[in-house]
């Protein structure tokens, strides 16, 4: 039986795992993680991460060849393959500071797998890493005498959260990337019979290791990209009076665009894009391309700019004060169906609110306890209430932040009844009825299509 080894039991190890597990009987899983808490919500029906389906995934194999726990030493001495899954932030401190990897779990973690070891093994990269680092990792793996032999893979994951267990049941494509040896294509081989087992190998896309490894990057950057730009569209629909909607639409339907990822919002968020494409502008600078560098730096400006025009928008509208106003947030996850708060529009929306000395409400359906995390420093300005009607009752504004399906089906008239007047809706996902919102009572602002009044 091949056994495979998984360092890291969060949002990419844990259901990656789960599905191989799922799919593959015949292989023994297990997950390893220093974290005792993490581990020990997986081993329950109250799982560490909220993912649509996910439960049921997990269920399906524990016990059976899907195993967790906190003995990382015994997790890779068994193991054939090893999948390091790994937290890989950005650096906050010392050279490449708010842009490069801070890479030292992810050495330490190959240091363990070195010391440990007493036969062969593949070393698949699951965290996202900069261009090269396999050869890093390699250098760690082999210093000094150790008779074992690593060969290192790089499988960059392409997951969505809210959509990963569909992304990892049929994915548009698997990525493997690996040496052009004997010993680097039999190891990319043996990963991808694995991946064989429920995805088409049409899907399975093998390259060399430094291609698949700046693959990752590139994706991220480039979807990134697309929201900027929508983004930065938005801005100029609402000056002269277009409708990003049906500017987005008509741009849309050109094949040579698509109509992905060209809705405009508050802005992009979760724990890849901005991290990555930082990381991308990094590599751009350490190899002497300042032109690429500074091209990609302004998606994340640009996204910067969306979160802060957001806020100056409500203040605008709001008679150019909102100290001592109360604004219902509805939403902090920084997408829906996720409880995932990494990098949420949110976070930098309700700093800035509280800047102007706003009282805030956050409610959201599954991120409320991320989201005390997040902001412990305003802990005196917010107050957390799930439930959107009584976060909305007596505000002055309700600010949507997350595109969460239940938020479209609320009872508007219910809330506007209940709200100070004028009863302001900011709505950062433009998922909402503008119109009939209007129509209640509602002054509604939408990204890229500006404000619906009735003060004038």
């Amino acid at each position: 039986m091949t056994k495979i080894c998984c360092i890291g039991a969060g949002y990419v190890g844990g259901p990656t795992m789960a599905m191989i597990a799922k799919q593959c009987p015949d292989v023994q899983v297990n997950v390893v993680d220093i974290n005792e808490k993490r581990i020990a919500a997986w081993q329950t029906d109250d799982l560490p991460i909220f993912e649509p389906g996910l439960l049921g995934v997990v269920k399906e194999a524990r016990g059976r060849n899907l195993f967790f726990s906190t003995d990382v030493d015994q997790g890779i001495r068994d193991a054939d393959i090893i999948f390091v899954s790994v937290n890989t932030p950005t650096k906050t401190f010392g050279e490449g500071a708010g842009c490069a990897s801070d890479l030292q779990y992810w050495e330490l973690c190959a240091r363990r797998i070195k010391e440990v070891s007493i036969s062969d093994k593949i070393i698949v990269e699951k965290s996202t890493l900069p261009v090269r680092t396999a050869e890093a990792m390699e250098r760690v793996l082999h210093a000094g005498d150790n008779p074992v032999h690593f060969e290192v893979l790089s499988n960059p994951e392409f997951l969505a959260e809210g959509t990963a267990i569909e992304d990892l049941e049929c994915p548009d494509r698997v990525l493997i990337g690996g040496h052009e040896t004997e010993t680097g294509q039999k190891a990319l081989q043996t990963l991808a019979e694995i991946y064989a087992t429920w995805i088409p190998r049409e899907r399975i896309l093998t390259t060399n290791l430094w291609s698949s490894e700046l693959s990752k990057l590139t994706a991220n950057a480039f979807l990134a990209q697309r929201v900027s730009s929508i983004n930065a569209i938005s801005a100029l629909c609402e000056a002269t009076e277009a409708d990003v909607g049906e500017v987005a639409h008509a741009i849309g339907t050109d094949s040579r665009i698509g109509p992905k990822f060209l809705k405009a919002s508050i802005g992009f968020g979760g724990s890849c894009f901005k991290k990555d494409i930082l990381n991308l502008v990094y590599l751009c600078e350490s190899y002497g391309l300042p032109e690429p560098a500074n091209y990609w730096r302004q998606v994340v400006t640009m996204n910067d700019y969306q979160e802060t025009r957001f806020v100056k928008t409500m203040l605008h509208n709001m008679f150019n004060t909102i100290a001592n106003k109360r604004i219902a947030v509805f939403g902090f996850a920084f997408k829906a169906d996720t409880g995932d708060t990494r990098e949420s529009p949110a976070i930098k929306v309700c700093r800035e609110l509280a800047s102007e000395h706003a009282t805030i409400v956050v409610s959201d359906p599954e991120a409320m306890d991320n989201a005390k995390l997040e902001m412990p420093e305003l802990a005196d300005q917010i107050e957390f209430e799930e439930d959107p009607y009584k976060a909305a009752f007596g505000a002055h504004a309700v600010a949507v932040l997350t595109d969460w399906k239940q938020y479209g089906e609320l009872d508007y008239q219910r809330i506007y009844d209940s709200m100070q007047k004028p009863a302001f809706l900011f709505d950062g996902r433009n998922m909402l009825d503008h119109n009939a919102l209007f129509e209640m009572g509602f002054e509604v602002y939408s990204i890229g299509k500006g404000l619906k009044t009735h003060l004038k």
